[in-house]
């Protein structure tokens, strides 16, 4: 390895004679860099180099290598200003080693790599722009070894078409890269726009010969004008014979892209046919340039794709969109044009929730509506609406409807159609509408019975910041109906509603607390994770005190399965206390562990909590009984707290 290190420097000292020859760095900096790069290759030299290794020796060269060129100009720009310099200076081995240095360390890096295509292609982008004559090669290997990276035929195709203007050689790689790739969008697409630009190429070459005019790029303005010159042909002069010729050639070029376009287009759905996204692709590309016979092929393709991806919601979302363009070209909006586009494409929604009854069609069909209340607006409010406004308000009411009576209503949905309701204002619609759906097929959903909870409290508190006897007893009716209805682990974000809502109302929270002990004694504590004993000790703990907290926990804990959360809230507690000098909160403290142990014997950490506080509180007895109990309970294996000798 010493060897190979030695040999590798002994082949740079013509470099550093040349960078010290010419003022570049002085002998203590060639010194620096001379230890710097042995550094590097004894790093690269190792039995298992790292790809980091490589990275940063190849970044320090490029760094380096920056650094010499800038001292160049520098030194260049004080000769010219001395006047000594008046022709330009040949380039040294100083100009050429770093690039060939950088090139090795590559090499070598993909050759250990040979999986890594990001090292490939930062290879790649070296050689593209220090031109030095290695690109071809390169590529050569990299498509040897990654066939099926779509990106690496994209890039050889690119740099054939772009640097070596050699079309053959490009068009040769993408049909290769497509026989590789077959299932490759990205290769098919960019092999369309390849062909494409090649011929708006050739058509631009007849331009500027004067054989021709025009391009294959569509411009609106020219569209615009083109369609004013037929309507106004009367009012022209035609001269025989101009512009004949020029005709036949744009309609050859025109016919060409049609052809071409449609070959290719028929490859790639025959390659991947289950694929919308490509389709959409290339009907952009379409939309984008002047074909003959585009409305056949535009039709063409749309009917493809109704035939194939009718029962898609993501297709009719797109073709519905496809009807109410973004805005007009002048950036005028008319108010007609916009009407009657926005109904074509509520038809088209209309005909898609016929054909696709699903929840995701009507999401889609609301969020549509969504966008155009919010384009008109900026954002929905409960006053100062238009017309057009409100009666898109309307109609995504009527579509929320629609989907409750086909049954396509989820939970998300849902919530959102009550608080749809509840943005513009209208909280008793909302609060019918939460009511109906919670006594129907979503009386399971968590969130629909939180949102009707919140709407109750809302409308109790409209008229007066402090609600009456009645809708309090009626919220808590109604949270004793749906707790009762499910666990405490889905019902855990209405429990912690309803503690926050009765906490600083003695009567109902302790008609709560009546609840909660039921639902533990129905459904038991939890070991984990949420506790809703836990949670309402905490609250009594902070409202009323210490006393009343135990108090509350010693009935939970009465109760068949309590929960390992409680017993360590409840330790915690108790600990504290006790930590603070209070006799009679230790031996509550030890009571506690002693249960939670009768129960969780084989939990080490409760075993290691109770051992710390022996260690802390207790007596050296306490401490050495509770290390001996763990030890016989939990096998040896399990004890990893210090023993009482030590």
């Amino acid at each position: 390895m010493a060897d190979v290190v030695q040999y590798r420097l002994e082949r740079m000292p013509d470099e550093f004679e040349d960078l010290e020859r010419r003022g570049l760095f002085t002998r203590q900096e060639i010194a620096q860099i001379a230890k710097q790069r042995r550094k590097f290759e004894y790093r690269l030299k190792r039995p298992s180099p790292l790809k980091d290794d490589f990275i940063a020796y190849i970044d320090y060269e490029l760094h380096l290598d920056s650094l010499r060129q800038l001292r160049k100009k520098a030194a260049n720009r004080e000769l010219v200003r001395q006047g000594k310099k008046k022709t330009k200076s040949r380039k040294s081995v100083s100009d050429f080693a770093p690039v060939a240095r950088i090139m090795e360390i590559f090499r070598l890096a993909v050759m250990r790599f040979k999986g890594d295509i990001e090292l490939w292609f930062r290879y790649l982008e070296f050689c593209r722009q220090r031109k030095n004559g290695r690109m071809k090669k390169v590529l050569a290997q990299v498509i040897r070894f990654h066939p099926k990276v779509p990106g690496v035929w994209i890039y050889a195709a690119a740099w054939e078409f772009d640097h070596n203007l050699n079309v053959a050689a490009a068009r040769a790689l993408m049909q290769s890269g497509l026989r590789m790739c077959p299932n490759s969008e990205e290769l098919w697409v960019e092999y369309l726009r390849m062909e494409l630009t090649y011929l708006n190429k050739l058509k631009a070459r007849k331009v500027a010969l004067g054989e021709d005019k025009g391009s294959l790029v569509r411009d609106p303005k020219d569209e615009n004008e083109e369609k004013w010159k037929d309507e106004n042909k009367d009012l022209f002069m035609s001269l025989d014979g101009e512009g004949k010729g020029n005709d036949d050639h744009s309609d050859m070029f025109l016919e060409h892209a049609s052809g071409l376009l449609k070959t290719i287009y028929n490859g790639a759905i025959e390659a991947i046919p289950s694929s919308f996204s490509l389709r959409k692709q290339f009907l952009e590309i379409l939309e984008a340039i002047e074909v003959a016979n585009s409305e056949e092929l535009r039709e063409e393709i749309l009917s493809d794709m109704k035939r194939d991806f009718s029962a898609d919601p993501e297709y009719w979302d797109w073709l519905a969109r496809l009807e109410m363009p973004e805005a007009s070209n002048t950036g005028e909006k008319n108010e007609d044009a916009m009407l009657s586009q926005l109904q074509k494409a509520t038809q088209v929604y209309e005909e898609a929730i016929k054909i696709v009854p699903s929840a995701m069609m009507f999401k889609l069909y609301i969020k549509f509506l969504m966008d155009v209340i919010a384009s008109e607006k900026g954002e929905l409010e409960t006053s100062g609406l238009s017309n057009h406004s409100s009666s898109n308000i309307s109609h995504i009411l009527k579509v929320y409807e629609k989907a409750e009576t086909m049954g396509c209503l989820t939970e998300e949905l849902a919530c959102e159609y009550i608080s749809f309701y509840e943005k513009i204002g209208e909280l008793e619609e909302a609060k019918k509408v939460a009511e109906r759906l919670c006594n129907g097929k979503l009386s399971d959903s968590v969130q629909l019975w939180l949102l009707r909870v919140s709407l109750e409290m809302r409308c109790a508190t409209k008229n007066s910041p402090t609600p009456s006897k009645g809708d309090m007893l009626s919220i808590l009716d109604l949270l004793k109906t749906v707790i009762t209805k499910m666990s405490i682990s889905e019902a855990e974000s209405l429990w912690m509603m309803a503690l926050k809502l009765f906490a600083s109302r003695k009567k109902y929270f302790k008609k709560l607390i009546e609840l909660s002990l039921i639902s533990v004694a129905k459904y038991g504590g939890s070991d984990n994770g949420f506790s809703l004993p836990s949670a309402i000790v905490n609250f009594i703990l902070e409202k009323d005190g210490v006393q009343h907290a135990r108090e509350v926990y010693k009935r939970f804990l009465a109760l068949p399965h309590p929960g390992l959360v409680l017993y360590r809230t409840c330790i915690e507690l108790e600990s504290n206390l006790a930590s603070l000098g209070d006799k009679d909160s230790l031996v509550n403290a030890r009571k506690l562990y002693e249960a939670a142990l009768a129960t969780y014997d084989q939990d080490s950490s409760l075993w290691k909590d109770y051992h710390a506080l022996e260690t802390k509180l207790g007596t050296s007895e306490t401490v050495a009984s509770i290390y001996w109990r763990a030890r016989k309970t939990l096998k040896d294996s399990a004890v990893d707290f210090t023993s009482p000798d030590q």
